[in-house]
C-alpha cells in the first residue's frame, strides 16, 4: 500500500520562489568585484533570477547543457546558481585556483557551453580560451561601464544581456533527480574528478544541515559564506540560507582579514563558515588591531582540521561557537558537525574541547562505517582506526564520465571510499587520524601527521606547520616538521621539538623541523603535502 501523499518534486527554484514571498525585503549584500557594496532583497533577486533565466534561453541554452562559472560569491554567482539550474541546465563552478592546464581539462571534460566570469578572471580565461572545445561565448559578470576591453571571442556583458527581459519565467516542470550543478574535485593525484548532483540530493543536503545541530540558520541571522562558491557550492550555504530566510554576505574578492572584519561588523554577521587558512587571516587581524567580534555567534569550520587553539581563541577571547566540520566535494559536502550532545554539557571545559577539535558528528542523511584492510567493520570505541566508508543521499555514486572507473572510489556495496583513516565513537563523533597517503609508518608503528600538526600550530610563534614521511634507512620513515614562524628567527628547532615532546610518543618527535616563509596549498585550501614530499625527498635527516 503506498502512502496517499502528494508527489511534488524537489527543485531548486523552489527555495528562492520561497525566500521571494515570505522573506523578499530579507537583504542579500554583496561586496563588488567592481567595489562598491551591492545589495537587494531576494524578491529583487528571483526577478532578477527570472530575467537571466529568460537570456539564458535566448542563448539557446537547453537541458542538461553545461554552463561555466568562474566568479567569486557575490549575487550575480547567486543569480547563476538558480537560473542556470531552474531552466533545466547544469551550473558548473570552476575553481580558479586549480592550475590551468585542470581549467582547460574540466572545461572540455565537460563540454561547457558559455562561462560566466568576474572581471578578477578575465584575464586568466584569456590565456586558455584557444583550447576550449565546447566553448561558445564568454558572459562577463558586470555592467557596460565597467566591461573590459577582452581577447575573448564572443564576450558579452551581463547586465546588458539580462537587460530587457521579463522579470517572470515559465519555469519547467523537470524530474527532481536530474541533474543541478557540477563540482570537480581539486585533482591531487591525477586529473580532477566530476560530481555531478542532482535537485534531489541538493535539497536534502539543505534541509539536513540547516538543522539545529548542523548549520541552524534562522530569519535572525546575518550569514556570511567565506567559503568560496566555487568549492563545493560554498558547502551549500546558498541554497541553506533562503530556507529560513536568513540574510546573506558575500565578500566578493575580499578574503582578507580586514576585509572580512568590515563585513562582519557592519552587517552584524551572526554565522559564518569557512577554512582554517582564512581564519587565520582574520584572527591576525584582530591581534594586530585590538578588535573584537561583537555580532558574530558561531562559525562553521572545516576544509582541513582546525587547531585546538584556533576553537579555544575564538571561544575564549571572542565568545564566538566554533562548529568543526567534516565532508568532501562527493558528499555535497556535509557529513559532520561538531555540536555537543546535550548530555556532555556536564564535561569539563577541556574535555569539551576533547570533542570539539574533532571532526564532528554524523549528520542525519550519512552513513559511516570504519572498515579494516579486509573491509571487516573496526569497532565504534573512538579509539579502532581504519578508512571511512560514507553513503547517503546526498552522496556520489559514480563520477562524472569517468574514464578511469569507480572501482578504487566505491566498493562493490556501494559506499564510498574517503581515503580518510578514521576513528568512530558510540555517539557518532569522527575523527581523522589522517589521509591514508600522509600516515607516516615508522618502526612498524603508524604515526598520525595531523596530530603533529594539531599541536604545533598551538605554539603562540607559529602561523602554520605540516609534517610529512622523510625515508629513513633503519625505521623506514620518520617525521619531517615543516614550520611557518609568525616572525622570522624566533623559533628554534629545540625549542619546537621540546614543545611537542610532552604531548606525543617518544617515536612521534620528529627528527628534524624546517622553517619556511609560507607552505604551498591546494585549490580547496588544504596543505598540499605531494608537493612539499616533492620538494623534501631528498631531505637529509639527522638520525640517519
Amino acid at each position: 500500500m503506498r502512502g496517499l501523499m502528494m508527489d511534488t518534486p524537489l527543485m531548486i527554484t523552489s527555495l528562492i520562489r520561497h525566500a521571494a514571498q515570505y522573506h523578499g525585503d530579507t537583504e542579500i549584500v554583496s561586496r563588488t568585484v567592481e567595489g562598491p557594496i551591492h545589495r537587494y532583497g531576494y524578491r529583487d533577486a528571483f526577478a532578477r533570477i527570472s530575467k537571466l533565466a529568460n537570456a539564458l534561453t535566448g542563448l539557446g541554452i537547453e537541458q542538461d547543457d553545461r554552463i561555466a562559472t568562474l566568479a567569486w560569491n557575490g549575487y550575480r554567482h547567486f543569480e547563476l546558481y538558480y537560473a542556470i539550474s531552474g531552466i533545466g541546465a547544469v551550473c558548473h563552478t570552476i575553481n580558479p585556483r586549480l592550475a590551468r592546464d585542470q581549467i582547460v581539462y574540466i572545461v572540455n571534460h565537460a563540454r561547457d557551453q558559455y562561462i560566466f566570469v568576474d572581471l578578477t578572471f578575465v584575464p586568466l580565461l584569456e590565456t586558455v580560451a584557444a583550447q576550449f572545445t565546447s566553448v561558445k561565448g564568454f558572459v562577463v559578470l558586470t555592467d557596460r561601464e565597467h566591461m573590459p576591453d577582452t581577447r575573448l571571442a564572443n564576450a558579452i556583458c551581463y547586465e546588458e544581456l539580462i537587460a530587457g527581459e521579463p522579470t517572470v519565467f515559465d519555469w519547467p516542470d523537470l524530474d527532481e533527480t536530474q541533474a543541478a550543478s557540477l563540482c570537480y574535485t581539486s585533482g591531487t593525484t591525477g586529473n580532477p574528478k566530476g560530481v555531478l548532483y542532482s535537485h534531489r540530493s541538493t535539497i536534502l543536503h539543505a534541509l539536513a544541515t540547516n538543522g539545529a545541530d548542523v548549520f541552524g540558520f534562522t530569519s535572525r541571522d546575518s550569514v556570511l559564506p567565506v567559503v568560496p562558491m566555487f568549492h563545493v557550492n560554498a558547502w551549500g550555504i546558498p541554497y541553506t540560507c533562503p530556507i529560513s530566510g536568513a540574510k546573506i554576505v558575500f565578500p566578493g574578492p575580499g578574503y582578507d582579514g580586514k576585509s572580512l572584519y568590515e563585513l562582519f561588523d557592519t552587517e552584524k554577521v551572526t554565522a559564518a563558515a569557512g577554512v582554517p587558512t582564512i581564519w587565520m587571516s582574520l584572527l591576525e587581524y584582530l591581534r594586530e588591531t585590538g578588535k573584537k567580534l561583537p555580532y558574530l555567534e558561531r562559525t562553521v569550520i572545516g576544509g582541513a582540521a582546525v587547531p585546538r587553539s584556533m576553537i579555544e581563541e575564538f571561544q575564549n577571547d571572542y565568545n564566538v561557537r566554533v562548529s568543526h566540520a567534516w565532508g568532501m566535494t562527493e558528499m555535497s559536502p556535509v557529513g559532520t558537525t561538531g555540536k555537543l550532545k546535550g548530555s556532555m554539557e556536564n564535561l569539563s571545559e577541556q574535555e569539551k574541547y576533547d570533542y570539539r577539535v574533532k571532526q564532528g558528528r554524523v549528520i542525519y542523511g550519512v552513513e559511516m562505517e570504519v572498515v579494516n584492510d579486509e573491509g571487516s567493520r573496526r569497532p565504534r570505541d573512538g579509539k579502532a582506526f581504519g578508512e571511512l566508508l560514507v553513503r547517503g543521499p546526498w552522496v556520489a555514486s559514480s563520477y562524472y564520465n569517468d574514464e578511469r572507473g569507480t572501482a578504487a572510489s566505491f566498493t562493490e556495496d556501494g559506499w564510498l571510499r574517503t581515503g580518510d583513516v578514521s576513528t568512530l565513537d558510540a555517539d557518532g563523533f569522527m575523527q581523522i587520524v589522517d589521509r591514508s597517503k600522509d600516515l607516516i609508518k615508522s618502526g612498524g608503528e603508524w604515526i598520525s601527521s595531523i596530530d603533529l600538526e594539531n599541536i604545533a600550530v598551538s605554539h603562540p610563534d607559529v602561523l602554520e606547520a605540516a609534517v610529512i614521511g622523510i625515508a629513513h634507512p633503519k625505521w623506514g620513515e620518520r617525521p619531517l616538521l615543516i614550520v611557518v614562524p609568525r616572525e622570522a628567527g624566533k623559533l628554534s628547532k629545540d625549542a619546537m621539538l621540546a614543545y611537542l615532546a610532552p604531548s606525543v610518543a617518544k617515536i612521534s618527535v620528529p627528527d628534524d623541523v624546517v622553517f619556511v616563509d609560507e607552505l604551498p596549498h591546494t585549490a580547496t585550501g588544504k596543505v598540499y603535502k605531494m608537493g612539499l614530499r616533492e620538494k623534501y625527498c631528498g631531505h637529509i635527516l639527522p638520525t640517519e
